[in-house]
């Protein structure tokens, strides 16, 4: 059964600065390093990594030797991870700087920094669920999971690729997690506005609404082979979590997994933190970077596109009695679901026979920001 569940408001509209949220997320991720915080280069990174690519593996470990812990090197060879010693791991940025090459940056979930899910009004009635219909466009969400909300259960493509539901209390505190339920409720935003699009769901971000460059950058690798696997054409893909850099330049590594998608429109949240700095991997100019109607966006030259982002309302699965799954619907403020709603039209343009970087054009100029004020 379907209800309109009653979620307990733990933010609000305001932003809340990096710094603020960073002292209570250090109790369940102590990894995280703030670097200059409040300054020009604020950046949020993993203690202590470093991410070099295969060929510059050698004279890394050459020039940073002295201060290496261990080298972990995945299996496909695309990426590696240098591990600073305990005494460095604090100064990873300024090493990464002077040595030329980039740590490896924590991304936020879009909506963290004003809020988690919220109940709809008492007198509201639930939304109207999308068609049940197939288009020939899919749509990859990079998210934190996708779970059988009764709006995707019977559809055709559900589960065709596996599955990779909600967690849904990973900190193990007994509550709900701040971003838990983020990608069912992105997902029901395309499907509101595309109700055709096939989604294809990938999980990149956790439910303490945290990932980093190597998880987003593995999940848009693995992504494009399962599409190639099925045979089957990616046409938009949909990012909702960002990060800063200190030198305000796109991580490599994002950077080079985002240029493997040439014929595929790539959509994602330009942040919640009413910032001009560029967000990454938003504001690739390959990238259709959305913002919200809302002064908790990010803005400036790099921002694409606006959309409605303030108590939009889509599909949500909560934390029931005894660890049960409770499915319903919330309201929920951020880039994250302006970001879906320029995604679906870019599907309804692909539908219409564009291709998706010609329906992204489109898209970008039906929603350009200088059309909202």
């Amino acid at each position: 059964m379907v209800s309109t569940v009653d979620y307990e408001s733990t933010g609000s509209a305001q932003v809340t600065s990096l710094a603020e949220l960073v002292s209570g997320w250090r109790s369940e991720r102590p990894d995280l390093v703030l670097h200059d915080p409040g300054g020009e280069q604020e950046c949020l990174v993993r203690s202590g990594e470093l991410v070099v690519f295969p060929d510059e593996l050698p004279r890394a470990v050459a020039r940073l030797g002295r201060w290496i812990e261990h080298v972990d090197e995945p299996a496909d060879l695309r990426v590696a991870r240098i591990r600073l010693r305990p005494n460095e791991r604090g100064q990873c940025v300024r090493i990464a700087q002077d040595h030329g090459y980039t740590p490896n940056h924590v991304h936020v979930g879009s909506p963290i920094m004003i809020g988690t899910a919220l109940p709809l009004p008492s007198e509201a009635a639930p939304p109207e669920p999308p068609r049940n219909e197939r288009w020939d466009v899919t749509a990859a969400v990079l998210d934190t999971g996708l779970d059988p909300h009764p709006w995707f259960a019977g559809r055709q493509w559900f589960g065709e690729w596996g599955r990779s539901p909600e967690v849904l209390d990973a900190d193990g505190r007994g509550g709900q997690d701040r971003l838990a339920g983020h990608g069912t409720f992105v997902a029901g935003v395309l499907l509101q506005h595309a109700p055709g699009v096939v989604v294809r769901h990938d999980r990149v971000l956790s439910s303490l609404g945290l990932t980093d460059d190597v998880t987003v950058a593995a999940g848009l690798r693995r992504i494009r082979r399962r599409s190639a696997d099925h045979g089957e054409r990616l046409h938009v893909v949909v990012l909702t979590s960002g990060c800063h850099t200190a030198d305000d330049r796109c991580p490599p590594v994002l950077k080079s997994e985002v240029s493997a998608f040439p014929d595929v429109a790539v959509v994602a949240a330009a942040g919640n933190g009413g910032t001009s700095r560029p967000s990454w991997p938003a504001a690739l100019p390959e990238v259709l970077a959305v913002g919200a109607d809302a002064d908790f966006s990010n803005h400036g030259p790099w921002v694409d596109a606006v959309a409605p982002g303030v108590d939009v309302v889509s599909s949500h699965v909560h934390l029931g009695p005894a660890g049960g799954r409770d499915y319903g619907f919330a309201r929920w403020s951020g880039t994250s679901f302006a970001a879906p709603r320029v995604a679906a039209r870019v599907a309804h343009l692909v539908r219409e026979g564009r291709t998706p970087r010609e329906a992204a054009a489109e898209a970008t100029a039906e929603f350009s920001p200088l059309r909202s004020r």
